[in-house]
């Protein structure tokens, strides 16, 4: 790709910056933003930045919060974008904080962080440990913020030398609650062309990263259904309707949906993890609860497997002469839409990655039958998601997200930060509109200046 002669201006404007960038008259263009994301690892690098990242990780994993709840999460990230000097709207989705980076105008790139816990007991023992029963940081979310943080620092010593405004999104409700979803409603990516996340991965080593064009997270949706029937003494089975038999045949025949029904080729799964009924050895109840889980990789199959629960629960239920009542509860636990990494996106990924880290450690991911909310924010502009590694197996194993002896590499954060930093600021190098030359920013900049203000 050849870039316009203001690029290489660009980058011998920015060696009088804290982050110098070559200036060598023998690079090429492509060869100078080559050297960004380079540059803006070893920013990240230096003790300083590395060690507050750190503690701000440890304070969030101290304290963790749930879905809709992060309103200490939240104080901690506004305190820590007012030391920064960045102007930030909040609240949006009730917790949610959008800070901006740069001249205030076009074009706009975000750069997302997901903050909310799971609720879970934490069995790993450590100096940070949580200090709330029944809630833990198991999915790295801690170190999302962290990062994010990290790279705002980044960005915003850096703020002169944006072409454009990054935009900040720390979003609450990851975790089931479709924070996104609220996020968008509310305009949190009002003008933004495109939008980039990561999610720390323990099978993956440190200093890599995985990921693949098109879908990469599945859509998910959970069901819950009462089934009753009539209760009555287990001796005397023949009086009663009993509702945990006609649940057990449910449950057989949820999973002849994927094994009898669905194309091989299309990966589909339908979970059943919650089954609650009767209390006693000899008593047969009145009625049984079952629920779970269902994913699918394409919107078609996603809507047809939601019909099928339905009608193979209502049908098995009546088969055994009880009555079924279905549940899909969108309101309280929307459904996920497929991830899918828009392909453009996918190769400018791939040479930012690899020049972060060298194009041997750059995989790709495949598929997973997980979901993230922010398919929410794919569906309406373009979007990227990735898994950033941080295995080092002289540290033993790292267990998966949503395990309660899940631990975060803090070695990683630094990774995080300068991939962050380094989408956002190549990507409004290389999206600058075709009509704007270097003058017209400097108007922009100008024009825009004071337009975010702290607090809506």
């Amino acid at each position: 790709m050849a870039f316009p002669k203001w690029v290489s201006l660009i980058f011998i404007a920015i060696v009088i910056m804290p982050l110098p960038i070559s200036s060598n008259q023998s690079l090429s263009p492509e060869e100078e933003l080559a050297q960004i994301p380079v540059l803006f690892l070893e920013y990240a690098k230096r003790q300083d930045l590395f060690d507050r990242m750190v503690s701000i990780r440890r304070k969030i994993h101290e304290n963790p919060e749930l879905c809709y709840e992060e309103l200490e999460t939240s104080k901690l990230i506004r305190a820590e974008l007012d030391r920064l000097g960045i102007h930030y709207k909040y609240p949006l989705a009730e917790t949610g904080v959008v800070g901006f980076v740069g001249t205030g105008g076009p074009p706009f790139v975000a750069i997302r962080a997901d903050m909310d816990a799971l609720a879970m007991q934490e069995i790993v023992e450590w100096e940070h440990k949580s200090k709330i029963p029944g809630k833990m940081h198991g999915c790295g979310h801690d170190a999302h913020v962290a990062m994010l943080l990290g790279a705002a620092s980044i960005l915003q010593e850096h703020r002169h030398q944006l072409q454009g405004t990054v935009v900040l999104v720390f979003q609450p409700a990851e975790e089931g609650c479709a924070g996104a979803k609220k996020m968008l409603e509310e305009g949190a990516l009002e003008h933004v062309s495109a939008i980039f996340a990561l999610h720390v991965a323990g099978e993956h080593p440190i200093g890599s990263v995985a990921s693949r064009p098109g879908p990469i997270l599945a859509a998910s949706g959970f069901f819950e259904a009462v089934i009753s029937g009539k209760g009555g003494h287990a001796a005397i089975p023949q009086h009663t309707i009993d509702p945990i038999l006609a649940a057990s045949n449910v449950i057989v025949s949820l999973q002849h949906l994927v094994s009898r029904e669905a194309d091989p080729l299309d990966s589909q799964v339908v979970t059943v993890g919650k089954f609650q009924g009767g209390g006693a050895f000899n008593v047969i109840p009145d009625s049984v609860t079952i629920g779970g889980t269902f994913r699918a990789f394409s919107k078609e199959s996603f809507v047809q497997l939601r019909q099928r629960i339905k009608e193979v629960i209502t049908g098995q239920a009546s088969v055994q002469r009880c009555n079924a009542t279905v549940l899909f509860n969108e309101i309280e636990k929307p459904f996920y839409p497929v991830t899918v990494n828009d392909k453009d996106l996918h190769d400018f990924f791939g040479k930012v990655a690899g020049d972060l880290l060298g194009p041997r450690n750059v995989f790709e991911k495949q598929p997973l039958m997980g979901a993230e909310d922010f398919s929410f924010y794919q569906e309406v502009i373009p979007g990227y998601f990735f898994f950033l590694g941080m295995k080092n197996d002289s540290q033993g194993q790292y267990k998966p997200g949503h395990s309660p002896d899940f631990r975060v590499n803090e070695d990683v954060l630094p990774y995080g930060a300068a991939f962050h930093a380094s989408l956002a600021t190549r990507y409004l190098l290389e999206n600058q509109p075709k009509s704007t030359s270097m003058s017209d920013q400097k108007k922009k900049s100008t024009s825009t200046k004071g337009n975010f203000h702290d607090e809506l």
